[in-house]
């Protein structure tokens, strides 16, 4: 589902770094003992070893070799697209939040949050409400499509997208100034295609013919639940549009480069710097101010707006009449998403069934832009124990001690840089589990009857709160996920690392784990998001979130040399026949994958005290390590997942991740890795950033 690019700021308060050269080993050695009176969840000490396949040489296939056996038994379920280890971990949450509904909703002494969701649940499930209503929830924006009659009017509904849920080629949200993260600021770009990547527009290969073929088939049918008869000629100009469209925006790669999207503007400056479009009535529709902006794509977004000034107003109607459609089609009669399904699900991701409609509910409430906060709030009460936070902090802490170390050992940065590295290092503010202040619902109003008026009052409410902190100092107390979701991320313009607690489970963290297991799971991961901030783009970013270049000349070119040999080298990674990994688009999560490696061997191995790790079950401790990390990213999908992946991802598919370690030297030492096997890099070859 197309989303708006509309934000709510990430933030929360800094916290000064530890200044100490030791790892702090006293509750953390205590909790990941294997030693302990309570088992591990995955085998005997915290990896599942009969997932291996040791037919495999760990030199040849390190992803084959530590999850083989479950790779090729491994059944996808008819309702998913890709499975592995964030997939089983995110069940277990959707399960958990399930329980929590499901006793919500058995209870009449419910508070004003817990009525919020037990309204917007009730609302969502109510299946013969939708089939009665079919289109007629989003009849009024379809209306006020068909009453177009000048650009003006085209405006005007992009302006409004963020609401009604219609796609805009062109479109902003509330960011941050990076020059000053202190501020928010408007950020703009180019956006609005139907499909995953603009390749899937520009490329002429019988897979990308075929799936255009079928995308003009699609929009035909959705155009048909308008009314709209003649569809399938009027769908073959909506795909000429969106491939205009495509021609005029960047690749991926050229988009997350920070250098090219930092464009400053002032509001009074945009009708003279970007003429042709009414700014003013779209700004006036989205009800900010907007004083500064920053035009993240400034040729492709001069690009959309002779597109919206040269292509017929009848065109830009069936395309804003398509997307309102295909946008909502989840929120309507379950005709229209089954329709809506058998393209982007089915044809797109290789999905055979729809997810149960309790999943999809679900998925729908526990966004950052809806209850998700409301329902985070009992996840955490229910099911994160305060511990695990309190050995998360140590652990961080940890990576923090073992990253300063690597600074002072790299031996192509000079000490001038080195000053402003571990400033920065020592201003990473970590945010573990939930927020400290929670989102307050209050004056928000929804229903059980009305589920597309519960997703208009869910938008309106954080919009108009977003609205009222436009011009005021940023909150650093917000995060960007919630509680449950199982992920972690880094945000450059606070300098702050962030992992919910639905991460902190198994594989990636078990305080009965053995160490080794968490320093290469949960320790990895962390090391993954303090590396962000020393990656390609992050690293245009200094200690206080302030994007300006704190190296030298020599230093910066030192690094760059070597992100281009790591970027050449997933380059050649080749999932499907002539589709290769974008090493240049994927380079800043895999600099934070080798990087993070690195800082967690680091870390582990300070945290031996110079004892050599006991060998548990013929595995010695660097080989558990290096297994944790290759069954964090286990993962098998469909062929269109990975081209999904390939084309419009930022991550190489998790069976390159697992292949990380073939960087590290450690790595080939535990598992007698030699010239000739295929995972074999010669000295001068392995990529040694951080």
């Amino acid at each position: 589902m197309k989303k708006s690019l509309i934000a709510i700021a990430l933030a929360s308060t800094f916290l000064a770094a530890c200044g100490t050269s030791e790892v702090k080993n006293s509750d953390v050695e205590k909790a990941v003992t294997a030693a302990s009176s309570t088992k591990a969840e995955l085998g005997s000490f915290g990896v599942d070893l009969s997932a291996r396949n040791e037919a495999v040489k760990p030199g040849d296939d390190f992803f084959m070799y530590a999850s083989g056996t479950w790779y090729d038994n491994y059944v996808m379920p008819a309702d998913k697209t890709r499975f592995g280890a964030f997939t089983g971990l995110a069940e277990r949450s959707e399960k958990q939040v399930k329980e929590i509904i499901d006793d919500i909703a058995s209870r009449s002494d419910l508070n004003a949050e817990e009525q919020l969701i037990a309204d917007f649940y009730q609302a969502y499930m109510d299946t013969d409400t939708a089939n009665k209503l079919g289109i007629t929830p989003i009849q009024p924006t379809l209306d006020s499509i068909k009453q177009i009659k000048s650009t003006d009017d085209v405006t005007k509904i992009f302006g409004g997208a963020w609401l009604t849920g219609a796609s805009s080629p062109i479109a902003g949200g509330m960011w941050f100034n990076r020059l000053d993260p202190n501020q928010y600021e408007m950020s703009m770009g180019a956006t609005g295609l139907g499909l995953p990547d603009r390749s899937y527009y520009l490329e002429d290969s019988e897979r990308f013919v075929k799936i255009r073929t079928a995308y003009v088939e699609h929009i035909a049918e959705m155009l048909a639940f308008a009314g709209i008869k003649d569809g399938k000629a009027r769908a073959t100009e909506i795909l000429a549009l969106e491939t205009k469209m495509a021609e005029g925006q960047w690749p991926r790669e050229k988009r997350r480069n920070r250098d090219l999207t930092l464009n400053q503007i002032k509001r009074t400056e945009l009708a003279k710097e970007y003429p042709g479009f009414n700014w003013d009535l779209y700004f006036k529709e989205t009800g900010y101010q907007v004083p500064q902006l920053n035009m993240s794509q400034p040729e492709p977004i001069k690009a959309m707006i002779a597109l919206v000034n040269q292509e017929p107003l009848s065109v830009w109607q069936d395309y804003l009449t398509f997307h309102t459609i295909s946008n909502n089609a989840g929120l309507l009669s379950e005709d229209i998403y089954a329709a809506n399904f058998a393209f982007n699900g089915k044809t797109l991701s290789g999905q055979e069934e729809p997810r149960p409609r309790w999943k999809r509910a679900i998925s729908e409430m526990s966004g950052t832009q809806s209850l998700g906060f409301a329902i985070g709030k009992v996840y955490v009460a229910r099911y994160f124990p305060e511990s695990s936070k309190q050995q998360m902090a140590e652990l961080v802490e940890n990576l923090r001690t073992a990253m300063g170390q690597r600074i002072d050992g790299l031996d192509w940065m000079g000490a001038d840089t080195k000053v402003n590295a571990h400033a920065k290092l020592a201003a990473f503010n970590p945010k573990i589990g939930y927020p400290d202040v929670w989102q307050e619902f209050d004056g928000l109003k929804l229903t059980n009857k009305d589920l597309v008026g519960n997703i208009q009052n869910l938008r309106q409410y954080f919009k108009a709160d977003s609205i009222a902190k436009e011009l005021k100092k940023t909150d650093r107390n917000r995060w960007g996920m919630t509680p449950q979701r199982v992920n972690a991320y880094y945000n450059s313009s606070f300098n702050e690392i962030v992992f919910p607690a639905a991460i902190l489970q198994p594989p990636f963290f078990d305080p009965n784990a053995d160490p080794a297991v968490n320093y290469g799971g949960i320790g990895a991961v962390i090391g993954h998001e303090m590396g962000h901030g020393f990656d390609d783009q992050g690293s245009k970013s200094d200690a206080n979130g302030i994007q300006r270049n704190w190296w030298t000349d020599a230093d910066r070119a030192a690094f760059e040399a070597k992100a281009d040999q790591l970027a050449a080298q997933y380059s050649k990674y080749e999932p499907i026949p002539d589709n290769f990994v974008n090493g240049r688009n994927s380079l800043g999560e895999n600099i934070g994958d080798v990087g993070g490696l690195s800082m967690a061997y680091h870390a582990y191995k300070l945290s031996l005290n110079g004892k050599v790790a006991p060998v548990i079950d013929g595995v010695t401790g660097d080989q558990r390590f290096f297994l944790a990390w290759a069954q964090v990213w286990k993962e098998k999908r469909t062929e269109q997942s990975m081209l999904n992946q390939l084309r419009a991802g930022t991550h190489a598919p998790g069976r390159y991740r697992a292949q990380a370690p073939r960087n590290h030297d450690a790595w080939y030492k535990a598992f007698d890795v030699k010239p000739g096997d295929e995972l074999y890099l010669p000295e001068d070859q392995r990529v040694r950033i951080w």
